[in-house]
């Protein structure tokens, strides 16, 4: 009699989860790869803050534990439900006092980092190994799967309760989006932290005096993958390691990078519904018809002798975007345009809205961000500008290459592993996907853009390239079969 395999249990613990709640690339990956592990047979459950944007969703919700208060919480209790749409298990931390609170996650309205931050993120990771303890009688995970700082504490709580056991209770696997967000606090909440005490030194979680979320991941986790394999070797050192390279190089075996996918459901050209025309790789036409619409739309002159430039995107010096604005005279002078959307840092703001002010047929600037907008702007333009001073992987050079819109990139991180040069040789075997450039300087940029104006002179050779790139299997389909590979090597 043949039994059937029972699935693997696998617990993500994160902050963010789109369509829910959104404030970065994290949400992206976390609503979009737990679905796919589920249909290729794991069991996935998420555990998340008990966040407005989350609970006002999860549905067929009921009680698993109610706690005593702990980490500044007077009222503790653990909800399971389900999420819509994607039909996954949730299980929620309801602690009205930490969570329901204005502004977004992690900052108040006046874009100050909430003060007990150390202690509401604490308690995410807290409440993940009370589920690997087996808070709930009729689930235990076998895999622990953290994403970020915000769920780095989980692995010196799994640390601190393995080591109690006397045994391994659960793998576990820590994915660093951006070593740049480290989750840094006073050394003096350690004691708030409910932690063993020599967990607190330089082998441990102890950053330069400082308590390190990020390092708690680094250190304790089984396996630690990035988001991309170029920004796996770029982290061992220099300017990417963020002062842990030498963390990085002690547990170098145990770090693998997996490039993201995106939902190509969501991003999608032939059936999105905030185009006013589908196309696809096939058959191209529709995206005329959105160019025109963007520029009816966001109040550009219409044209199609010259490309339309666009930048979706958080407006911070990581993005590059001082290289974008060092650009932009050229730019227009050789009679492109340009869409801008985002927000972030106010001179940066300041300075495309004046670029816009001056030049409104050529320049359009939207302050913060919209969703269906994003998908028109990328859907209408030719080219999508990721000039990144380092990128962990970036989802928007993804978004274009699925609209047939060209990325501009540097070429870092998963920019590197995901964009390929246009050159002579790379047109003639049929792999140029977009325009890289290597130097984060103007000079690199500008040669960049000088080759977007000559290949778009060039019909022919310029709708080959957006053809390869929209023929790219960017979905999350081969991201997940390595994550479920790297389980199965630390599954209990």
């Amino acid at each position: 009699m043949r039994f059937k395999k029972r699935a693997l249990r696998v617990l993500h613990v994160c902050s963010e989860i789109f369509p829910y709640l959104k404030t970065g690339g994290l949400a992206d990956v976390t609503g979009a790869l737990p679905p796919v592990l589920a249909k290729m047979g794991c069991d996935v459950r998420m555990l998340v803050p008990g966040f407005p944007d989350f609970t006002r969703h999860i549905q067929n919700r009921h009680l698993v534990a109610e706690l005593p208060p702990c980490f500044g919480a007077h009222a503790l209790r653990l909800f399971y439900g389900t999420l819509p749409q994607t039909g996954l298990s949730a299980y929620y931390i309801d602690a009205p006092g930490l969570y329901d609170r204005p502004g977004n996650p992690y900052i108040d309205i006046y874009g100050q980092s909430y003060s007990d931050n150390h202690r509401r993120f604490a308690l995410l990771g807290w409440m993940a190994v009370r589920l690997v303890e087996g808070f709930d009688f009729f689930w235990r995970p076998q895999i622990m799967h953290g994403h970020d700082w915000h769920a780095g504490l989980a692995f010196a709580y799994l640390q601190a309760f393995q080591r109690e056991k006397g045994e391994k209770q659960v793998g576990s696997v820590f994915t660093i989006h951006n070593m740049a967000y480290q989750g840094n606090f006073p050394g003096h909440v350690f004691g708030e932290l409910d932690l063993p005490y020599d967990l607190f030194s330089p082998e441990g979680l102890e950053f330069y005096g400082q308590v390190s979320f990020l390092k708690a991941g680094l250190s304790y986790a089984d396996k630690i993958t990035t988001v991309s394999p170029t920004y796996a070797r770029e982290i061992h050192g220099g300017e990417q390691s963020c002062g842990l390279g030498g963390v990085v190089q002690k547990r170098g075996r145990d770090i693998v990078g997996i490039l993201n996918g995106i939902d190509t459901h969501v991003w999608s050209p032939s059936t999105d519904v905030a185009l006013t025309a589908t196309y696809n790789a096939r058959s191209i036409t529709g995206k005329k018809q959105c160019r025109l619409a963007l520029q009816q739309e966001m109040g550009l002159r219409s044209q199609n002798a010259a490309p339309v430039f666009c930048v979706v995107s958080r407006f911070a010096s990581q993005k590059g975007l001082n290289l974008i604005l060092g650009v932009m005279n050229m730019l227009l002078e050789k009679g492109g345009q340009i869409v801008i959307v985002g927000n972030g840092e106010h001179h940066l703001e300041q300075a495309f809205s004046d670029y816009a002010q001056r030049y409104p047929q050529q320049v359009a600037v939207k302050i913060g961000y919209d969703e269906l907008l994003a998908h028109r702007v990328i859907a209408g333009s030719d080219v999508i500008m990721v000039p990144s001073r380092y990128e962990p992987c970036g989802l928007t050079q993804f978004y274009g290459l699925r609209y047939g819109t060209l990325p501009l990139v540097h070429r870092v991180g998963g920019l590197a592993d995901s964009v390929t040069n246009i050159t002579q040789e790379s047109l003639a075997d049929r792999t140029a996907t977009g325009f890289t450039f290597d130097h984060f300087d103007i000079p690199a940029i500008e040669d960049a853009v000088n080759r977007v104006f000559s290949l778009f002179v060039q019909p022919h050779e310029w709708r080959a390239v957006q053809r390869q790139g929209m023929k790219l299997q960017l979905s999350w389909k081969y991201s997940a079969s390595e994550y479920k590979k790297l389980y199965d090597e630390i599954r209990v």
